[in-house]
């Protein structure tokens, strides 16, 4: 509950102690930072009957409302703040902020409040989106700067990386705690990162982090996606996961309005472990065991739909109007769960995702070139297979069998520009110069160290349970590292002269280009195991195949610019 629990408190404090009929107002970042952890009828309880963006507000005077703002601390909120409270609309505003706010901007805030309205400016430190317990995002729109190389270096690179350290740095504020931080040494980006958050924690704020110290320092390890760049590119087949990559989940909300024939109270549903008692035990499960357990679902609620036509006497009726909300929650429940699964399905069906989804787990998992080329030639000749389906295949090919396969790669390429009418030039090849086998630091395919290969072997002779969710993804090794002690400080140096003195009890892990759900899901098993260390995982985005791929070519468009110029 450690994230979700701290933002709750954040924005239960912005709100309790502030008498009367409010209006929250919000930026676009802000906005999903409360939405992840207060519904709409909490915000009520806390009588709260406004919410509006800040950048679009509307004119008219509502002296009777108190302002409750809660703003990145950003220059434009600034500006926004500034003609805001030069013509006063609400009776009083209290000002939070959701991460450091420097002299400079309450100086021009201080000039700005000619007719003394400013109640209050606080820091509250929710500079991130917790989506899960131990997971969360900052929903970065610039995601696709990680990819970019070195030579390539917009302005806005900066701006994607300043997200990251405020993001960071108000997610150890939020737990209390200062870190020693680590980083991935063969990522350029990584180490800005990692750099510039041990300057925040140790010179400019150092008042701020000094928090009563624990035996053993937590550890913040910065690590770059194209390390491991199979996990997003891959088929999902657990619950959570396969809505993220079939459908889409956006701060933990579901749009269902392309799906069919769905009620009007059902096109936009909320997926939350907080909020959904069934969610929360099925997040983890195999498509399978869901399918099953959903099926037991829609028995037990029929079972109390039949009850309910069973009136009666005057007292069945008072118990069925006591029982109704409970009965129209579980109805809505029941058909969000269902409508779901039967468009999945429906998607799975469409695309061949089993047949498709087979061959990219061999890809991942196991060894076999000739085996592997023969499969994903008959994949690209397949009509079935849709475009995006064979450019994710191609890819998972490429970067496991690049270089002990050239020629016959060359030859996919070719099959799928012939065969993909949208395929873009050139995007596999960019993908493996950025992320490649020069450019890994992790044993991605399991087959670099002995432990590993001994491992596969074991693995591959014990057989496996399940065909469709034997990929591991690379995060789940760095988490046995950590807890064994043996992460190697020659490939993940720490930062500074701060470092680790024992195995460390809590671990935030943040991956710079984007997680994903099938790693969240490794991170809450890793910490059901009670190894002694807690994990919680971070990144830029949470990221399915599409968004990924989309950051791929955007920076490969941007690469290519800058070259021509």
């Amino acid at each position: 509950m450690v994230l979700i629990s701290a933002a709750r408190d954040y924005v239960g404090r912005m709100l309790q102690d502030i008498s009367g009929m409010k209006v929250l107002i919000l930026d676009n970042q802000t906005v999903s930072i409360v939405s992840v952890v207060y519904s709409q009828s909490e915000l009520l309880q806390k009588e709260v009957f406004l919410v509006e963006l800040v950048d679009s507000m509307p004119k008219e005077s509502m002296a009777h409302l108190k302002a409750v703002y809660f703003l990145r601390p950003t220059l434009e909120n600034i500006k926004h703040l500034r003609s805001q409270l030069a013509r006063p609309r609400f009776g009083e505003y209290h000002l939070f902020f959701s991460n450091i706010v420097y002299h400079p901007q309450l100086q021009i805030l201080a000039d700005s409040d000619e007719q003394e309205v400013v109640q209050q400016v606080q820091e509250f430190y929710l500079d991130f989106v917790a989506i899960d317990p131990y997971h969360f995002t900052l929903n970065s729109h610039l995601n696709h700067m990680y990819m970019l190389p070195a030579v390539v270096d917009p302005p806005s690179s900066q701006t994607f990386c300043e997200r990251a350290v405020d993001g960071i740095s108000a997610v150890f504020l939020a737990l209390k705690r200062r870190p020693v931080i680590r980083y991935q040494r063969t990522s350029d980006i990584a180490k800005t990162i990692a750099q510039e958050a041990a300057r925040v924690m140790y010179e400019k704020e150092p008042g701020l982090f000094d928090f009563r110290r624990t035996e053993f320092s937590p550890l913040l390890l910065i690590i770059d996606r194209r390390d491991d760049p199979v996990t997003p590119l891959l088929n999902q087949w657990t619950y959570q996961a396969m809505v993220h990559e079939l459908i889409g989940i956006q701060d933990n909300k579901v749009d269902l309005r392309n799906t069919g024939k769905v009620q009007k109270d059902q096109q936009e549903v909320v997926l939350s472990s907080e909020q959904d008692a069934f969610f929360k035990a099925n997040m983890y499960e195999n498509f399978g065991d869901l399918g099953m357990n959903i099926k037991r679902m829609v028995d037990e609620f029929q079972q109390l739909a039949k009850s309910n036509q069973n009136i009666q006497t005057v007292e069945d009726m008072a118990k069925f109007v006591d029982n109704y909300p409970e009965y129209r929650k579980m109805h809505g429940n029941v058909s969000k769960h269902v409508t779901m699964v039967t468009e999945m399905s429906r998607i799975v069906d469409e695309r061949k995702l089993m047949l498709v989804s087979q061959t990219e787990q061999e890809l991942a998992c196991n060894g076999g070139q000739v085996a592997a080329f023969e499969a994903v030639t008959n994949l690209l000749n397949n009509e079935s297979v849709s475009d995006v389906d064979r450019l994710r295949i191609v890819m998972l090919y490429a970067l496991r069998y690049e270089k002990e396969s050239p020629v016959q790669l060359m030859q996919l390429f070719n099959k799928l520009a012939s065969r993909s009418a949208k395929y873009k030039s050139g995007v596999v090849q960019f993908l493996l110069k950025q992320a490649g086998v020069d450019k890994r630091t992790g044993d991605l395919y399991g087959n670099r160290n002995f432990l590993n290969i001994a491992r596969n072997m074991a693995r591959g002779l014990k057989g496996v349970e399940n065909v469709y969710t034997q990929h591991q993804p690379l995060l789940f090794q760095t988490m046995e590292s950590i807890t064994k002690w043996r992460l190697k400080d020659v490939d993940y140096p720490f930062v500074g002269n701060h470092f680790q003195q024992g195995r460390p009890q809590e671990v935030v892990i943040f991956i710079v280009g984007g997680t994903t759900y099938e790693e969240a899901r490794s991170v809450a098993l890793q910490n059901a195991t009670n190894s002694g260390t807690r994990f919680i995982l971070g990144g830029s985005v949470v990221l399915n195949s599409k968004r990924f791929l989309r950051d791929l070519e955007e920076a490969q468009r941007i690469s290519r610019s800058s070259s021509t110029v």
